[in-house]
C-alpha cells in the first residue's frame, strides 16, 4: 500500500512538473519577454522562440572594461542590464542603441534587473536597490540595506522582494519603495527568491531553504539543507531544485519538507554555482567540475553531461529543446536538451559568467570584459 501510495505521487509530481514545463514554455503576451532572473517566479530559466543554433552576433554593446555578471532583462524589445562598472543601461533589442543611462553608487554585480508596471530595479555592490523609470532611466526611489545585493530582485503583484548580505529578505512597495518588512535569516542572502503560491522561497547561505509569506514576512516553510548555498531554488510542482557548495544537487519536497535526492559527480567534486533550468522532466545545470549536468527530475540519476574547457557559473536557458549556456572558457554552448550533443557555439573571447536572457528570437548576455552580445542563429 505505501509503496503505490508513493508510485502515486511520485507520478502526480511528475505530470505537474511535464505541466509546469508546458505552460512555462508559452509566450508571457503576444510579444515574449525576459523580465527578470531565470525570466518566471518560480526561476525555471524556460522561454519559448528560442534564437536557433548557428549563433551570430547581431550587436555588441561595450560598457567599458569592467565585467558584466548581470544577467539581462528584455521586455518591449527593450534590454535592461548592469556592470561593475557602475551603469544600469536600456538598449534597443533590435540594434544595441543606447536609450538611457542610470548610474548607481557602486558597481551591479551579479545582481539582474526585473521588470514590471513601466519600473525597473536593480542592486548594487553598496547594498542600495534601484528603482527607476523603464521609459527613461529617470529615477523613482532607491531602499538602502546594510550589505551588499547581489541577488535579483523579484516583482510580485505591488511589492517587490530582494535579498541583501546584511541576512535580510527585503519587501517594498513598487511604487513608493516602502519597507513592508524585512525577514532576518542567518546568513547572507545571496539567492534569488522563487515566488509560488504567495510564498517566497530562498535557499539560504545559512543551510536553510526558507519560505516567507510575501503578505507579511512571517517564515512559513523551514527545510534544512545542511549546505551552503548560492544558487537559487528552481520551482516545479512541490519541488525545489539547487546545487550547492558542498559539491552536490540537491531536491526537496515541499509537503514532507525532507530532501527528496542529492546528485554528486562521482568523479569529480568540485561546487555548483549555476542555478538550474526545469524542463521536460529534466534540472539541467553547470558546474564548477567545467561540466553542464542533466539530471533527472524524479530520481536525480545522471542523464547526460557535456564537458567544457573551464568552469561554469552561468545559468543555463532552455527553449525549443536547447539548452543554452555560458562558459568561462569564453563559449556559448548550444546542446540538445534530451541528449546533451553539442548543437552549437559561439566564441565571445572572454569569459561568460552572466546568464542568457532570449526574447524576439534573439539571445544577450554579458561578458568579462564589459561587452554586452546579442546573437541570433537558424
Amino acid at each position: 500500500m505505501r509503496r503505490a501510495r508513493y508510485h502515486t505521487l511520485m507520478a502526480r509530481d511528475l505530470v505537474s512538473f511535464w505541466l509546469a514545463s508546458f505552460l512555462l514554455a508559452m509566450p508571457l503576451s503576444a510579444q515574449d519577454a525576459w523580465p527578470q532572473f531565470r525570466r518566471d517566479p518560480l526561476l525555471t530559466g524556460v522561454t519559448s522562440a528560442g534564437p536557433g543554433v548557428n549563433l551570430k552576433s547581431v550587436w555588441t554593446y561595450e560598457t567599458g572594461a569592467e565585467p558584466v555578471e548581470s544577467s539581462a532583462a528584455i521586455v518591449g524589445g527593450v534590454v535592461y542590464v548592469g556592470s561593475q562598472n557602475g551603469e544600469l543601461v536600456a538598449l534597443s533589442l533590435n540594434d544595441g542603441k543606447l536609450k538611457w543611462k542610470y548610474k548607481v553608487n557602486e558597481g551591479i554585480g551579479e545582481s539582474s534587473p526585473a521588470v514590471a508596471d513601466g519600473v525597473v530595479l536593480v542592486g548594487d555592490l553598496s547594498g542600495v536597490l534601484h528603482a527607476v523609470n523603464a521609459a527613461d532611466g529617470k529615477p523613482l526611489w532607491t531602499l538602502k540595506t546594510a550589505g551588499e545585493i547581489k541577488a535579483s530582485p523579484v516583482i510580485s503583484g505591488d511589492r517587490v522582494l530582494i535579498g541583501s548580505y546584511d541576512g535580510h529578505l527585503y519587501c517594498a512597495a513598487l511604487k513608493t519603495g516602502k519597507l513592508l518588512w524585512r525577514y532576518l535569516t542567518k546568513g547572507p542572502v545571496h539567492a534569488t527568491a522563487a515566488v509560488k503560491d504567495g510564498i517566497a522561497y530562498i535557499s539560504g547561505c545559512d543551510g536553510v531553504l526558507r519560505g516567507i509569506r510575501i503578505a507579511d514576512g512571517k517564515q512559513m516553510t523551514e527545510i534544512p539543507t545542511g549546505s551552503y548555498t548560492g544558487a537559487s531554488p528552481a520551482n516545479a510542482g512541490t519541488r525545489f531544485y539547487f546545487g550547492t557548495f558542498n559539491n552536490d544537487v540537491l531536491a526537496f519536497d515541499l509537503r514532507t519538507r525532507k530532501q527528496v535526492w542529492r546528485y554528486e559527480n562521482p568523479d569529480r567534486q568540485f561546487p555548483f554555482y549555476s542555478s538550474a533550468a526545469l524542463a521536460n522532466g529534466k534540472v539541467v545545470l553547470g558546474g564548477r567540475d567545467k561540466i553542464v549536468h542533466a539530471l533527472d527530475a524524479a530520481t536525480g540519476k545522471e542523464v547526460w553531461r557535456f564537458a567544457t574547457r573551464a568552469r561554469i557559473d552561468s545559468s543555463p536557458a532552455i527553449a525549443d529543446g536547447r539548452v543554452y549556456i555560458g562558459s568561462n572558457d569564453g563559449r556559448l554552448y548550444v546542446l540538445d536538451l534530451e541528449k546533451g550533443t553539442k548543437l552549437g557555439e559561439f566564441e565571445a573571447g572572454s569569459a561568460l559568467p552572466a546568464s542568457p536572457a532570449i526574447a524576439g528570437g534573439k539571445l544577450v548576455i554579458g561578458t568579462q570584459d564589459g561587452k554586452v552580445y546579442c546573437l541570433t542563429g537558424q
